[in-house]
């Protein structure tokens, strides 16, 4: 196994920068993903670390291997496609025994690996199928199981769910996270589905025009959003933003209504006063009596979801949503009155969009 040190490296393909400067150290045994949305360097910098893309300028060290310049073949990492890449003519079981072939293993030992991989990944009964007798599920259980028996330093995954429908993809997403505990091994995971990050991540990388936005465990990036990009991306359904006026010891939205901050913030941004951007995401909302200090609301939509319900509301012609307790049997065009809670609140910087302070 090995960590993966990716140090100042640049992609470029002609005058367009794609990964502009980038450093990034990926630990022993860690499983990380790449996360953000279409066209922000994710797989390109994916392909970097697999030796499918050369890099422009840097540096880049798998284990202790500075490894720029060399063949993707001989880097010792395996890699998991999004459209599977099985050999159609093949049977699972020739499949996956395929690369140790290539590197001249001894039939025991080959058919040793191949059936220790099907049995954890539960595909025993289709070693002896062509893939297009499998379903899009099986079909990536095979690719995972190709990439296991080689035993790498590194596994890759990109995009490797997006084929697949909703309740397959929760499905296969445990069996990945599940793997990833057994074979105690470096995994890089590269997904636009900001739950997949959440769910399997150690930690999460969050990407924008080639930049890390920020680097952190899952919790503490939904907890501590570095800047209003990242908090915007993370969480289902997405955070609320407001401007607003900066008073004190409360937030003022453009209409006038008031959101009180929590103790601790408020030591952090003292007599900080002026415009900023104020971050409440759907589940922070409560609802409130009538009269009581909450922020009252037309509901314009609401979408019951079974466990909860969400509601969609303007403040001051800003659209927001918010979650709440489908017991409330929330109905369109009913006033409620929302108060955002004190120590969920996030400020931001309305000009550069950082957290403040």
């Amino acid at each position: 196994m090995a960590a993966i040190s990716i140090r100042n490296v640049v992609k470029r393909y002609g005058n367009l920068t794609v990964v502009p400067d980038l450093s990034l150290e990926i630990a022993d045994h860690e499983f990380v993903v790449f996360v953000g949305p279409s066209g922000c360097g994710k797989s390109t910098l994916l392909r970097i670390i697999a030796g499918l893309e050369p890099i422009t300028s840097g540096d880049l060290f798998i284990g202790d291997k500075r490894v720029n310049g060399v063949p993707a073949a001989q880097r010792d990492i395996a890699m998991v496609f999004q459209d599977y890449a099985l050999y159609p003519h093949m049977r699972v079981y020739d499949n996956m025994a395929f690369a140790l072939e290539l590197r001249g293993m001894s039939r025991p030992e080959i058919d040793a690996r191949v059936r220790q991989a099907a049995a954890l990944l539960h595909i025993e009964a289709y070693l002896d199928r062509k893939p297009k007798e499998l379903s899009g599920g099986q079909r990536q259980r095979v690719a995972m199981g190709r990439a296991i028996v080689r035993n790498p330093k590194v596994f890759l995954f990109d995009e490797p769910l997006s084929n697949l429908d909703a309740k397959l993809r929760a499905q296969v997403r445990a069996e990945i996270k599940s793997l990833s505990q057994q074979l105690k091994t470096t995994m890089v995971f590269v997904t636009h589905d900001q739950i997949e990050a959440m769910t399997m991540a150690d930690k999460i990388v969050v990407l924008q025009g080639g930049i890390v936005q920020q680097y952190d465990t899952p919790e503490a990036v939904y907890e501590r959003p570095a800047n209003q990009f990242v908090a915007g991306f993370i969480g289902s359904p997405t955070m609320n933003f407001f401007p607003v006026e900066l008073r004190g010891e409360v937030a003022t939205f453009l209409n006038g209504a008031t959101a009180p901050l929590d103790a601790a913030l408020r030591a952090r941004l003292k007599s900080a006063a002026g415009s900023g951007v104020v971050g409440v995401r759907p589940e922070h909302f409560e609802v409130v009596p009538s009269g009581a200090s909450g922020i009252a609301v037309q509901i314009k939509l609401v979408e019951p979801l079974g466990s909860d319900t969400l509601i969609h509301f303007e403040i001051a012609a800003t659209p927001a949503i918010a979650r709440v307790d489908p017991s409330l049997k929330p109905k369109v065009g009913e006033r409620v009155f929302l108060l955002p809670k004190a120590d969920k609140i996030h400020l931001f910087d309305a000009a550069t969009g950082r957290i403040l302070p």
